[in-house]
C-alpha cells in the first residue's frame, strides 16, 4: 500500500499579503509545508501531490527542487475554469472553488489512501503518524471510513485577529457527527472544542460522492464568493450515511500563519523545536 500526501498549495494568501505557502519561515529557510513533508515521510507516506495554480508553476518547480530525491512529487493544477459543462463563472470571480475542488484536481494522480493538508499549517509528527496508522487499516464492511485530525480550539487561535475553523461534534466512540464552518472565531468560544485544521485522511472511495457533490454545488447556484469545501462534503456524506469519519486526537501541536503578525511566533516555535532536537536545522541536509 502506497500512502500519498496531497498538499493544498493554491491559496492566494490575501489576508497574509502574499504566497505564505512559499514563505521561508524555518531556521534555514524551510516553508511550513516542508515540515509536513518531513513528518509525513517519517510516518510512511511515500509520494506527494502539490495542488497549485497555473500561474505558480514555474516558481513552484524551482522551489520544490530543494527536496528532489527525498520524496517523489508532482503537481496538479486547480483552475477557476474547471467546472461542469454548462456552468457559467460569475463575473468578478477570481479564486478557485475551494478545498473540495482541490482534491478533485489531485484525483488523477491518486491510487490509494491519501492525506490532505494545508500548505500553510504545521501539524506535528504525531498527527501524521496517527493518520498513517488509520489509513493502513481502512478495510471493513459498511460505509467508507475516513479520518480527520482534531485540535483544541484554544491551541489554534491567533493573537493577530479572528480565524475560521470547522467546529466538530463527536460521539462517545470518536466518530464525527457534524462539522460546522464558523468564521471570525475569537476567544469567546469554548476553548476545549475540537476543531478541524484541514488534515484529512481519505481513500479513493471518496471520489464518487465528491464528484456528485461537486455537481450538486453548482446546481444550487454560485456567486463570486461561495466555495465547496471538505467540511461541506463531510456534512453531506454524514447526513446521507455515505461515510463515517473518525476524529483522531493525537495531542499533536498545531500552528499556522493567517496574518502577517502570526509570522514571528511561528518562526520562534520552529526554532524551539529545532533546539529541542525534534527537527534538524536543515531539513534536507
Amino acid at each position: 500500500m502506497t500512502l500519498q500526501l496531497v498538499v493544498l498549495a493554491a491559496g492566494f494568501g490575501s489576508r497574509y499579503g502574499g504566497l505564505k505557502q512559499l514563505d521561508a519561515i524555518g531556521p534555514s529557510g524551510a516553508t511550513l509545508m516542508e515540515y509536513s513533508l518531513y513528518d509525513a515521510r517519517r510516518a510512511g507516506f511515500e509520494e506527494t501531490v502539490f495542488v497549485i495554480r497555473p500561474d505558480m508553476e514555474e516558481t513552484f518547480r524551482g522551489y520544490a527542487s530543494r527536496f528532489d530525491g527525498r520524496m517523489p512529487w508532482q503537481t496538479a493544477l486547480q483552475r477557476l475554469e474547471d467546472v461542469p459543462t454548462g456552468v457559467s463563472i460569475p463575473p468578478g470571480r477570481a479564486k478557485p472553488w475551494g478545498t473540495a475542488q482541490t482534491v478533485l484536481a489531485a484525483a488523477p494522480h491518486l491510487r490509494g489512501p491519501f492525506a490532505v493538508v494545508n500548505a500553510d499549517d504545521f501539524y506535528g509528527a504525531e498527527a501524521f503518524a496517527a493518520l498513517a496508522t488509520f489509513l493502513r487499516d481502512t478495510a471493513g464492511s459498511g460505509p467508507p471510513r475516513f479520518a480527520l485530525v482534531g485540535y483544541r480550539l484554544r491551541d489554534t487561535l491567533s493573537r493577530a485577529g479572528p480565524v475560521n475553523r470547522g467546529l466538530c461534534r463527536i460521539d462517545s466512540d470518536g466518530w464525527l457527527q457534524s462539522i460546522e464552518e464558523v468564521t471570525a472565531i475569537d476567544g469567546r468560544r469554548d476553548p476545549d472544542a475540537i476543531v478541524s485544521m484541514n488534515l484529512w485522511g481519505f481513500t479513493p472511495a471518496v471520489f464518487e460522492p465528491l464528484r456528485a457533490g461537486w455537481l450538486g454545488f453548482f446546481r444550487r447556484g454560485v456567486d463570486e464568493r461561495i466555495e465547496y469545501s471538505l467540511p461541506t462534503l463531510a456534512r453531506e456524506l454524514l447526513a446521507s450515511g455515505g461515510c463515517r469519519v473518525r476524529v483522531l486526537e493525537p495531542n499533536s501541536r498545531w500552528f499556522g500563519i493567517t496574518h502577517q503578525a502570526d509570522r514571528p511566533g511561528v518562526a520562534a516555535a520552529l526554532r524551539a523545536l529545532v533546539a529541542e532536537g525534534r527537527y534538524p536545522e536543515r531539513l534536507w541536509a
